[in-house]
């Protein structure tokens, strides 16, 4: 028997259908070992020893592939084609080494492009060893990894309290995020006008014409910068005789894109479908992996973590097969097209990603596939299928144009563009990021010589704008233009900016938050080097000199470790006065934004005298004044705008909104250091109120203000005490509240408007779950008889309200109406109950040790649980959004930090001798010192996390139960 070892379970599942009986497919679950977080597990002073350990969920697993490969006849390890592949199989081969099973078993490595029957028979056909340069490119990306998030994540903790973590791809992608933000807050519009023409030929046919000369010289787009300019160009164009000077056509041709590569295809799966590189990358992969279509499970596409755009010749035969049959020979070349790779360094250059048969049309899958995968497939499938269709033949016309008024002579040009064979355009146009304004219309017939009618002329004005933020698209394709990182780590990496609150995804831009600024700002000043462009770039190229076995890796590290650790002891006596000004000099433009009348923007404006300037609290970084704390002004970073903008005199973080009707008292809203507010008055104890959560500052209204401030409002009777409920905003958010219970606001409910009925639902909901101990349940009502029989109760629980039918107790998700539940409804919650999800959330599915992974909807905030392992999901992921796979990585994020223990699976019965023989030894202590176990994703780079040192214990107890 042969022992084959993949990495995933459903490509075993799909990988044993095709080798028979004489094969063993298992699957490792991904890396089987990790450099542990502790001090040491990379050692410089030890020529870089780096000390793994097995991952705690993969010991069964590599238990029972050690069992197999036992009585094995041969070891075949069949991980993916790339450089993490390369290293999952050399990791399981090592931890086989040393449990010692290996013998004089042959070991071979197959790699394969797809997973389909002919291509994994084939591999098999041809086995070869690890490669050893694969995986010291592996070793040398993990161990720089580590030794820059292990050492500068721990700085950033120490000097720049909130920060959470650095890396040496991650800190990078969020410099060109924050740069970008730097442009946009430096630009200074600058005005220009166009002038156009509204014409007509002798045929009376229309077309418009624009100005781009006059006097002989030419008129660019930013020549004409005022308006008197373009009104004296106006009035000689409304007098001017027009006429047609020369008309040019020339053929044009357009040809098709390559087949995707991984950064192609997240660029263009996030402009035309909308999808995070993240979730892109998770479809693919199981597109790849294999879905099942009548029975069998087959591989659609080839791998996705590919550099290269060649495909195999009989992929290129099979498209050209399709695009005669289904859109006609006139659409086929007459010579295959070719592809070469543009990107620099571009290495692992495997086939371009490409369906495994071309035959397979989209329209024929979308059955057997969910709605996003059949999204996914079909874009895939339409860009190899036009990369080898015909090149669309165009014509472009352009007509000079002259302008007689009197002495002047204007000169004007219209162009014009016609598809004469649209060729691949016929099934796919690549997206755009950024629309452009060009002439694509078509000019009606002239001729030279020819008088031309007017209608009107345009003088429009103009205003230049900002350079655009970055979509995850073009960050993706900037970043893959400066050799920063590599395609298969884009994806995780931009997750990790967004779940560390970095950075922002707003209405499709990334937007850079201020604590990632803050980020940014210290590392460029006192680690200026390790976030350069240029450095990363060279730093890529010899990882990948490495690979090709040009430069040793330990050379490499030797290299990289001499200079960063310089830097790191550098800032061992750095102090937080030399931090804050460097942040206040690199930040100054954004944090205090000029003044039109040009005075001091750091003056502060409570005291006058005192300068304001950076301060860094237990929460973070926040604007205070130089006098505190005989001062105590203070307004956080991001308050710095939009309020500030409708402020009046020398009030920045103030705008005055009116005066209240009632008091006479000015209502204005501020700028505080927890956040923007409203405030009635000046004083030592003027009255207050947070704005409710969802309410953005630039949508408050003297009326809401004076509503905010009247808070907390009565809004009905209890109808049985008869005492008021009220609603008002606390330090949880808006709550409404009767006598001494509280009850929390849903997400659709307004503390401004929330009407009398909802009032009582939710505190009656509360009263009825909080009074009750010891988990009883008291009865509210019988709603009626089940389908499958048995009474359906509604009752009052100890958390709240419930159905009770039979066994199955199912909470009512949240906002429900008790008195208006139907008994149809309550069916539907008690089967979703039944069937394991969560009443206030959604099911993800099985955790890869066993046991359900819901998303549900907690007190503080959306949640994912596995067992009793809860995590808070990040800003960045919402409850509707969150995935399996990023469920499980939280939830072990949540294991490392000690916030809970994944649970013990029941022992096998042992007779006495046999448990005392197989007795494991005792585990080591952890040792001292150890930190925060960093985020692990499976990608090139790892982004180091870890939200704070490490506590430690209080007592000598409290250590050794720890």
């Amino acid at each position: 028997m042969d022992v084959v070892i993949v990495e995933s379970p459903a490509k075993a599942k799909t990988i044993n259908k095709y080798l028979g009986k004489n094969f063993e497919v298992i699957a490792s679950f991904g890396h089987v070992r990790d450099l542990p977080a502790k001090d040491g597990s990379v050692d410089p002073a030890d020529d870089f020893k780096m000390l793994w350990e097995v991952d705690g969920k993969a010991g069964k697993r590599l238990s029972d592939i050690a069992a197999l490969v036992k009585n094995a006849d041969r070891i075949v390890l069949a991980t993916d084609p790339d450089r993490e592949g390369e290293a999952i199989s050399w990791h399981v081969l090592e931890v086989l080494r040393g449990k010692r099973v290996l013998k004089d078993k042959p070991v071979e490595r197959v790699v394969f492009n797809a997973i389909t029957k002919d291509a994994i028979l084939e591999a098999m056909k041809h086995p070869r060893q690890i490669d050893e340069s694969l995986v010291e490119a592996y070793l040398a990306r993990r161990a720089l990894d580590y030794l820059v998030g292990f050492n500068l994540s721990p700085v950033l903790w120490r000097k720049l309290p909130g920060a959470k973590s650095a890396g040496r791809v991650q800190s990078v992608a969020l410099r060109l995020v924050c740069d970008r933000e730097l442009e946009i807050e430096k630009f200074v519009a600058r005005e220009y006008w166009s002038l156009v023409a509204h014409l007509r030929n002798q045929a009376d046919a229309p077309f418009i014409a624009r100005l781009v000369g006059a006097d002989g010289k030419k008129i660019t787009r930013l020549d004409i910068g005022a308006g008197a300019e373009a009104e004296a160009f106006k009035r000689d164009l409304d007098n001017a005789a027009f006429s047609v000077v020369s008309v040019e056509a020339k053929p044009a041709r357009r040809h098709p894109y390559a087949p995707f590569t991984t950064s192609t295809l997240q660029q263009e799966a996030s402009r035309k479908l909308g999808m995070a590189p993240e979730i892109t990358m998770r479809l693919a992969q199981k597109l790849y992996e294999g879905v099942d279509l009548g029975g069998e499970t087959v591989g659609l596409i080839t791998y996705m973590r590919t550099d290269g755009v060649d495909v195999a010749p009989e992929a290129i035969a099979a498209a050209r097969a399709v695009i005669g049959r289904e859109f006609g020979d006139k659409y086929v070349p007459g010579v295959p097209r070719k592809y070469q790779v543009k990107a620099k360094n571009a290495q692992e250059a495997h086939e371009a990603i490409r369906p495994t048969d071309m035959s397979r049309l989209p329209k024929d899958m979308a059955r057997h596939l969910q709605p996003d995968q059949a999204r996914l497939y079909e874009l895939i499938w339409t860009r190899m299928v036009a990369s080898q269709m015909e090149s669309a033949l165009l014509e472009r016309t352009t007509a000079e144009i002259q302008a007689k008024a009197g002495a002047r002579t204007l000169d004007l040009r219209a162009t014009g563009q016609v598809v004469r064979f649209d060729g691949f355009l016929k099934l796919y146009q690549e997206g755009k990021d950024d629309e452009e304004d060009e002439e694509s219309g078509r000019l009606p017939a002239l001729s030279q010589g020819e008088a031309l009618k007017k209608d009107q002329i345009d003088a429009t004005q103009h205003f230049t704008e900002p350079p655009p933020r970055y979509t995850e698209a073009t960050l993706v394709k900037r970043m893959e233009e400066l050799s920063i990182g590599r395609p298969s780590t884009y994806a995780s990496t931009l997750a990790v900016l967004r779940e560390r609150d970095y950075v922002r995804l707003e209405k499709k831009r990334l937007v850079a938050e201020d604590k990632g600024r803050l980020v940014t700002a210290f590392l460029e000043s006192f680690f200026g080097r390790y976030v350069q462009y240029d450095f990363t770039a060279a730093l890529e190229e010899q990882l990948d000199r490495v690979s090709n076995n040009e430069v040793d890796w330990k050379d490499v590290l030797r290299d990289f470790w001499r200079d960063f650790s310089t830097a790191l002891d550098g800032t061992k006596d750095l102090r937080t006065t030399q931090v804050l000004d460097s942040l206040n000099d690199l930040l100054g433009p954004h944090i205090f934004p000029a003044k039109e009348d040009g005075s001091n923007p750091r003056a502060c404006p409570s005291c006058e005298n005192g300068q304001l300037s950076l301060k860094l609290g237990k929460f973070g970084a926040f604007i205070g004044c130089s006098n505190y704390p005989e001062c105590k002004f203070t307004r956080t970073l991001s308050d710095r705008g939009e309020a500030a903008k409708g402020a009046e005199g020398d009030r920045p973080g103030v705008k005055v909104l009116g005066e209240d009707p009632a008091t006479g008292q000015e209502i204005s809203l501020r700028d505080g250091r927890f956040g923007t507010y409203v405030q009635e008055g000046e004083g030592e104890k003027p009255k207050r109120s947070s704005l409710p959560k969802g309410l953005k500052p630039e949508d408050v209204t003297l009326e809401k203000a004076i509503a905010m401030l009247s808070l907390p409002r009565e809004v009905a009777k209890h109808p049985e005490s008869g005492e008021p409920i009220l609603a008002g905003i606390g330090r949880y958010g808006a709550y409404v509240q009767h006598k001494k219970t509280y009850a929390n606001l849903g997400k659709d409910d307004d503390v401004l408007e929330i009407g009398g009925n909802r009032a009582i639902d939710l505190i009656v909901t509360k009263e009825a779950g909080g009074g009750l101990r010891g988990g009883g349940g008291g009865d509210i009502r019988t709603l009626g008889d089940h389908p499958e029989g048995g009474a359906i109760s509604l009752k009052a629980g100890r958390f709240g309200p419930y159905l009770a039918w039979g066994k199955v107790n199912a909470t009512l998700p949240r906002g429900t109406d008790m008195t208006g539940l139907t008994l149809d409804a309550a069916v539907e919650i008690l089967k979703a109950k039944a069937a394991g999800a969560p009443s206030d959330g959604r099911l993800l599915g099985e955790h890869p040790d066993g046991g359900k992974i819901a998303a549900r909807a907690g007190r503080f905030g959306p949640y994912v649980s596995w067992e009793k392992v809860n995590a808070t999901l990040p800003k960045s992921v919402t409850l509707e959004d969150v995935t399996l796979e990023q469920a499980i990585r939280f939830i072990e994020d949540r294991i490392a930090q000690g916030g809970g223990k994944a649970p013990k699976k029941p022992a096998k019965k042992t007779s006495a001798k046999t448990a005392t023989a197989k007795k494991p030894a005792a585990k080591k202590p952890a040792a001292k010192g150890a930190k925060a176990k960093p985020d692990i994703i499976d990608s090139d780079e790892t982004p180091f996390e870890a939200d704070g040192p490490a506590k430690k214990p209080a007592t000598k107890k409290a250590a050794a139960k720890k």
